[in-house]
């Protein structure tokens, strides 16, 4: 067994279902929940009522959490399965692609780009730049989506994502790898380049 993540007072508190405890995870949580139901390829509502369905099983659950994990690490799991049933329930799977076939076509043998990332535009406007990133991240498979916005938008640390995802670090690091690749061909595409490699 690992050391608790989340300190025995909160524990305790959420396990005998403490009202104010309770309302402040919740409140703490709802918007990145929600960011990333939306994420995992969910509209509005159905991220909504994703969310409203983990905080339900939270409370109703509560007694359960033993504190190994971080409360967030836990809502997010529960958040996870629920999607994981819509995308059941609508017959949703993730495309698969070679990753050796997306390495062999940006590098070469040494290891330089090919086609290396070009200047960005100076006068793009930070909005037109969000308004074509939330395009692109739309156009990513859920899992690819979900695992580059836990990571790098709510910046849930490794451990953390690797839980909700249910994947290994070297998993998570081919979901990340595919999830930048696309993004930055994506961005390409609009007219977005950079000098060097584009961090997301």
């Amino acid at each position: 067994m690992g050391e608790p993540r989340e300190s025995r007072n909160r524990t305790d508190a959420i396990r005998r279902r403490d009202p104010d405890t309770l309302e402040r995870v919740a409140r703490d949580n709802l918007l990145p929940l929600l960011r990333a139901a939306r994420a995992a390829g969910l509209n509005d509502d159905d991220a909504h009522d994703a969310v409203q369905d983990t905080l339900l099983v939270f409370v109703q659950k509560a007694e359960q959490f033993d504190g190994r994990a971080m409360v967030r690490t836990w809502l997010f799991g529960i958040l996870f399965k629920k999607v994981a049933e819509r995308r059941r329930a609508f017959g949703r799977e993730d495309t698969v692609d070679d990753i050796e076939a997306v390495v062999d076509a940006r590098f070469d043998a040494a290891g330089r780009w090919t086609r290396p990332p070009r200047a960005a535009d100076a006068d793009l406007s930070a909005d037109q730049a969000m308004r074509w990133l939330e395009e692109c991240l739309g156009q990513l498979p859920d899992r690819r989506r979900t695992a580059f916005v836990l990571r790098e938008v709510d910046q849930l640390d490794t451990d953390e994502v690797c839980k909700v995802l249910e994947v290994s670090p070297n998993n998570l690091g081919v979901l990340l790898f595919r999830a930048r690749n696309a993004l930055r061909e994506c961005l390409e595409t609009k007219g977005i380049r950079g000098v060097h490699d584009v961090v997301l």
